[in-house]
């Protein structure tokens, strides 16, 4: 699953995104300055306790949140500066280059599995035989090939996240985040999803991940860690898969 957008320097380029929240009256500086680059085919991770500011780093960078200084930050994704975009350009953007993974999977429960899966795809206008085509493909490679028919509370967790994974790359965008993929599940279940976005980057897929478990972060081959909404420690394990 190598992606066209492969042949750029990077994927994600941040400059000094900052964010503040109102709590009890007082406001809060979640993120302070972060500067981050990630390569095409990096496995990426954002290591941190919570409140550390890692999910509201994912949440910037997927434009559901905004910046606290929009005139002067810059989060970049291919060659567009999401900073820059209203909301409703945001959200297109969103649907076209980014697949997102959630803690909790967000399944439509009204949905089969592979109507979860292909409903990215319908939603950029392509047909539903061809849309269902690439499901069913997707289905068997994170063995769930006999699943398409069922409904998402029929699986278990592990199911459902690696039915979420799936739906997240369909439409095989440039950039995957996954927020705390593993947090929602058993030891063997988180087990089978991390393997699932490790042979998923093996062929090319870049995925950058939030995680407060020191164990999932040794599946990601470049970890920084966060502390109070800044980048104190980094490590690149080895060079990434391209």
């Amino acid at each position: 699953m190598i992606n066209d957008t492969q042949q750029l320097d990077t994927v994600l380029r941040i400059r000094n995104l900052s964010k503040t929240y109102e709590e009890g009256g007082k406001d809060r500086l979640i993120l302070d300055g972060v500067d981050l680059e990630i390569e095409p085919g990096e496995f990426f991770v954002m290591l941190g306790k919570s409140g550390s500011g890692k999910s509201t780093l994912l949440n910037l960078i997927s434009g559901v949140d905004k910046p606290d200084n929009p005139t002067t930050a810059q989060i970049t994704i291919g060659d567009t500066d999401i900073t820059t975009l209203n909301e409703t350009a945001q959200t297109l953007f969103r649907r076209d280059h980014i697949g997102i993974v959630f803690q909790f999977f967000n399944l439509i429960p009204t949905l089969t599995v592979l109507e979860n899966i292909s409903l990215p795809l319908e939603l950029r206008g392509e047909k539903r035989s061809a849309s269902e085509q690439k499901a069913r493909l997707l289905l068997e490679r994170v063995g769930l090939g006999g699943r398409g028919d069922a409904y998402p509370d029929k699986l278990s967790g592990g199911e459902q996240q690696r039915v979420a994974i799936a739906r997240a790359v369909v439409a095989n965008p440039p950039l995957i985040l996954a927020d705390e993929p593993t947090g929602n599940l058993d030891s063997a279940h988180g087990e089978e999803v991390m393997n699932l976005l490790t042979d998923l980057n093996k062929s090319g897929t870049t995925i950058a991940m939030v995680t407060h478990s020191p164990h999932d972060a040794t599946y990601a081959n470049r970890v920084i860690n966060l502390f109070d909404g800044m980048v104190v420690t980094e490590n690149i394990k080895e060079k990434f898969h391209v």
